[in-house]
């Protein structure tokens, strides 16, 4: 098994690329969470915002005792705004809803996710005593480290 992204072999088992970090699971997180959130502020924002129209016109006109024209100034003004906070939800629903690899950036790939032959990767520059660069060297010490190392 080689990495997507760079081409290294890799260890069965393995959750990330040992060179350059790239994740080697595949992600099927289910959105039915994300859609039902969506659909739910859909909703209570299209009420809460009618229930604010009319109440809001209705105290307007009785309790400040405003001229009809400022009353629907204020309805028609809360009507567009919520209109458009429905549009942008219904947007953003509708990119979460659509073809599934639509939304993901294609990153360009190296190498295809299929097989590939170790013949027909690139040559690598490297002398045998070199080591391979590791995403993880030097991320954890232990004690006998610290004490090792001089103080500074």
């Amino acid at each position: 098994m080689f990495c997507i992204a760079c081409g290294t072999p890799l260890a069965p088992g393995l959750s990330y690329c040992n060179r350059c970090g790239t994740s080697l699971k595949e992600h099927s997180q289910s959105k039915t969470g994300t859609i039902s959130a969506f659909l739910t502020a859909i909703t209570l924002i299209g009420l809460i915002g009618l229930g604010i129209m009319l109440g809001g016109a209705v105290t307007l006109k009785r309790e400040a005792e405003l001229p009809v024209e400022l009353v629907a100034f204020f309805m028609l003004f809360t009507f567009v705004t919520i209109i458009a906070i429905e549009i942008l939800l219904f947007r953003q629903l509708s990119k979460l809803t659509s073809a599934p690899g639509q939304n993901v950036i294609n990153a360009p790939q190296r190498f295809p996710r299929q097989f590939v032959e170790p013949s027909q990767l690139p040559a690598q520059q490297r002398s045998l005593t070199e080591p391979i660069p590791s995403v993880t060297e030097n991320t954890t010490r232990t004690l006998e480290y610290s004490r090792n190392e001089p103080a500074r």
